[in-house]
C-alpha cells in the first residue's frame, strides 16, 4: 500500500501524496490544484515528482498541472474525452495503471461531472481516491451527471472491502455530518463519528481517510435503502419515493439547501 501524506490547498481541498519506501525518493500527487504547495512539500521531503493523477477536470483539482509538468516533465493521468486538456495518459473504465510498483484500477463514475474517475489500489490495505465523487458522510454535487449515476457509483463504492481507506479532496466532513444527523438523528453512529471529527478539526488534523465500513453506517448516500433514510427523504419532498434512486435525488437536492 501507499503512505499518503495531505497537503492542504486551498480552504478545504487535500492533494493526497503517494509515496512508497522501495521506491525510493519518488512520489505521486492526486488532483494539484495548486503547485505551490506541492512544490514546498517535495522540497521539503527531499523528494521527486514521479507522475501526476487527476480524477476530474475543476480547475481546484488541476489548477497545478501545467507548473507541476514544467519542472518536472512526469507523466499525467486522467479520464479520457475530459475537458481538462492537460492529461497526457487517459484513462477508461477498467483500465490499470502502475505507480510507485503499485497497481491502480480506474472506475469511471460519472455523476459529480462526466469525466470523473477513481483509482483503487488493493495489495494490503486497499486505498480508494475518489475526488468529488465520494466524501465521508457525503456526495458530490450533480453538476454534470445524473442520481442513477451517483446511485451506481455508490454502489460501486460498497462493493469494495470494508477495510478500504477513503481519500477524498474535501475536508467536508462536519457539514456533511450534520446533515447526516439531519438525516437519521437517532444514528448512534453518526452521533460518535461527529464527535470524533470535532475533536480532529479542532487539533487542525484531517479527518479523513474514511472507510468504506464507516461510509455504510454514516453515509445518507448509500444508505438509500434503510427505512429512516427514506422517511426522511420523503418528508423533505412531500412525496413517496419509490426507488433508491429517487430517494438519492431528494437526499442530494436536500443537501444543496441545507
Amino acid at each position: 500500500m501507499f503512505t499518503v501524506t495531505p497537503i492542504p490547498a486551498f480552504n478545504d481541498n487535500y492533494i493526497w501524496a503517494l509515496t512508497r519506501a522501495s521506491a525510493g525518493n519518488k512520489a505521486v500527487v492526486v488532483d494539484p490544484g495548486d503547485a505551490t504547495p506541492v512544490m514546498n512539500w517535495l522540497q521539503e521531503n527531499q523528494l521527486e515528482l514521479d507522475a501526476i493523477l487527476i480524477t476530474h477536470h475543476h480547475a481546484d483539482h488541476t489548477g497545478g498541472v501545467a507548473q507541476l509538468v514544467s519542472a518536472f516533465d512526469v507523466p499525467v493521468y486522467g479520464p479520457k474525452d475530459s475537458p481538462f486538456e492537460g492529461i497526457s495518459q487517459p484513462l477508461s473504465q477498467g483500465d490499470e495503471i502502475d505507480i510507485l510498483g503499485l497497481g491502480l484500477t480506474i472506475q469511471a463514475v460519472p455523476a459529480h461531472t462526466r469525466d470523473h474517475i477513481s483509482y483503487l489500489q488493493s495489495q494490503g490495505t486497499p486505498q480508494l481516491f475518489c475526488g468529488d465523487t465520494l466524501f465521508l458522510a457525503g456526495c458530490g454535487r450533480l453538476f454534470e451527471g445524473t442520481a442513477k449515476q451517483m446511485l451506481d457509483a455508490m454502489h460501486y463504492f460498497a462493493s469494495l472491502p470494508d477495510a478500504t481507506e477513503v481519500y477524498c479532496t474535501h475536508e467536508y466532513s462536519l457539514a456533511n455530518l450534520s446533515f447526516a444527523a439531519c438525516v437519521e438523528p437517532e444514528n448512534t453512529d453518526i452521533t460518535s463519528t461527529r464527535e470524533r471529527c470535532h475533536k480532529l478539526r479542532e487539533n487542525n488534523q484531517p479527518t479523513l481517510p474514511s472507510t468504506i465500513a464507516q461510509e455504510k453506517l454514516i453515509n445518507p448516500y448509500m444508505r438509500t435503502q434503510v427505512q429512516a433514510v427514506i422517511n426522511s427523504a420523503e418528508h423533505f419532498s412531500g412525496n413517496a419515493l419509490s426507488s433508491d434512486v429517487e430517494v438519492l435525488a431528494a437526499l442530494r437536492e436536500w443537501k444543496n439547501q441545507f
